[in-house]
């Protein structure tokens, strides 16, 4: 029995509003798919406007090739949808785990993501030529019918994606993570696929012909449900294989990866991969990092960042600080400071004259009535994607200086000035664009290598880097030191350097080529 010898079936309400929820629900997939890649893309290789654009321009290109490609199938629509929709879940399903794997055990995961990419866009593409073929079934096509057929397509079609958007970052990211939600997005595409095949394509397909697709829906459901068990295991040993000592916390949260590993007495926080600090020798940057910010008598300091709590420990340590405000975005951080991290930051973020603050930097610099401080440490991620480089923009430096007292100092992790100079220059060139005058300065840090700082003062008198009269012991930081780090050698001397700003954020394709 053909097709159009079952058109009475296909074509009644019952069965069409069947056949659009499944379209509702493939959209809600297919974005979910794209998603997980830009999202991968910016975990695993650092996500640049590049990477993003080539994404999102593959993906809807592979969507135009996908419709092209399956026009000579069109006569089998029904067996040939249960086929696509079986190859997208496990393409889609299995794409966050192959990526991740990939990137652990090769050390690149560039080439699967544009196979992914390619082959979900492909088939995602194919969707729609067959489910109007399918919804179009036997009938005769007036010109009304078939736009009104287009519009019920569209309609179900762009709200699955609206609720596919929605549920990525609000339920599968935060919920399950990266390769699970991945995995879960496929089963609900397998699902869909199969009350479609139940309810609908039993009528327009042979006995043998459904009972194959359900066989292949079972087996593919089968693969993503252990999938979806064992992720736990492949992420752990993935994850181990990044890191050359043992992981004892790990957390995956809206905002980044953060892991802790410990060998002996090295302890190291890691951010989305990037080292963060060890404790051989993070008293070199936070002692670097804080102190020249002090002045003469700084008694209220605002800290950008630096929710580890290192800051803050040495902040304390200092005669005559009272207030201290942390601003940090990622609330997993926080928690991991006031635990795992404990020991290295002393409790300084459970002390009462510390006041963390869980907020986007630069948004809560932007509210009204927050005080000013006599002194502002910007102890922030490197600028390698737009979103970070927001924080090291002349416009976050021009608000910065409204929380500063009049006198204060502002000090400015850098970067480091070998290993990425552009970026070290362009920081500097951002902080004077801003209104202020700078002293640059850079310390060894054996775990980092050379690590710039920017001292900045508002006005036109260039602050020099000192310590207060009434430091406490240090470790590594005294004025012969400081003033031999304001000297750069001429490898890395300075250069003049138009500013990173929100419209157009030089410094991060400058992180991206490191040092020139």
């Amino acid at each position: 029995m053909t097709a159009t010898q079952q058109a009475p079936v296909a074509a009644s309400p019952r069965w069409r509003a069947v056949l659009l929820a499944a379209v509702a629900a493939c959209a809600a997939c297919g974005i979910v798919y794209e998603l997980a890649l830009l999202t991968l893309s910016a975990s695993l290789d650092g996500g640049g406007i590049v990477a993003t654009s080539l994404i999102v321009a593959g993906y809807i290109a592979a969507l135009g090739a996908g419709a092209l490609l399956v026009k000579p199938l069109l006569s089998r629509a029904a067996i040939t949808f249960i086929t696509v929709e079986v190859l997208l879940g496990i393409v889609g399903g299995l794409s966050a785990a192959a990526l991740y794997v990939a990137f652990a055990f090769i050390g690149g995961s560039l080439w699967v993501l544009a196979l992914c990419t390619a082959l979900i866009g492909g088939l995602v593409g194919a969707e729609v030529p067959l489910l109007m073929t399918l919804l179009q079934n036997g009938r005769v096509a007036e010109p009304t019918d078939t736009g009104r057929t287009l519009a019920n397509l569209t309609a179900a079609d762009y709200l699955g994606a609206l609720l596919g958007g929605l549920g990525w970052p609000f339920v599968l990211l935060p919920h399950l993570g990266m390769i699970r939600g991945a995995a879960a997005t496929g089963i609900v595409n397998l699902v869909a696929a199969a009350v479609v095949s139940v309810f609908l394509l039993r009528r327009l397909v042979g006995v043998r012909q459904l009972v194959t697709a359900l066989g292949a829906l079972i087996a593919a459901l089968g693969l993503l449900v252990t999938l979806l068990a064992g992720a736990r295991g492949i992420e752990t040993t993935s994850r181990q294989r990044l890191y050359a000592d043992p992981i004892i916390a790990y957390r995956h949260t809206a905002y980044q990866e953060i892991v802790v590993t410990r060998r002996g007495d090295d302890l190291r926080l890691y951010l989305d991969g990037g080292l963060q600090f060890s404790t051989v020798d993070e008293y070199r940057y936070t002692e670097s990092l804080v102190y020249p910010a002090l002045g003469s008598g700084a008694r209220s300091v605002l800290v950008l960042g630096g929710g580890d709590g290192l800051a803050a420990r040495e902040l304390l340590r200092q005669p005559g600080v009272q207030q201290i405000v942390q601003i940090e975005l990622d609330p997993a951080v926080v928690e991991l400071a006031r635990t795992t991290m404990r020991g290295t930051n002393g409790g300084s973020l459970d002390d009462p004259r510390v006041h963390v603050v869980i907020d986007d930097a630069m948004s809560w610099l932007r509210g009204s009535d927050r005080g000013t401080f006599d002194a502002i440490i910007a102890d922030l991620p490197d600028p390698d994607t737009p979103v970070l480089a927001r924080l090291y923009s002349t416009e976050f430096y021009t608000l910065a200086a409204r929380a500063l007292a009049p006198g204060g100092l502002m000090v400015v992790q850098a970067g480091s000035p070998f290993s990425t100079r552009t970026a070290f220059w362009r920081t500097v060139s951002s902080v004077q664009a801003a209104g202020y005058a700078v002293t640059p300065y850079h310390v060894y840090v054996p775990t980092f290598g050379d690590w710039g700082f920017v001292l900045a003062r508002r006005g036109s008198s260039a602050p020099a880097p000192t310590l207060p009269s009434d430091a406490p012991s240090l470790r590594f930081l005294n004025q012969r030191v400081l003033d031999a780090a304001t000297v750069f050698p001429g490898d890395v001397a300075s250069r003049p350097l138009e500013p990173s700003t929100l419209d157009n954020p030089r410094i991060v394709e400058d992180m991206r080529h490191g040092y020139d």
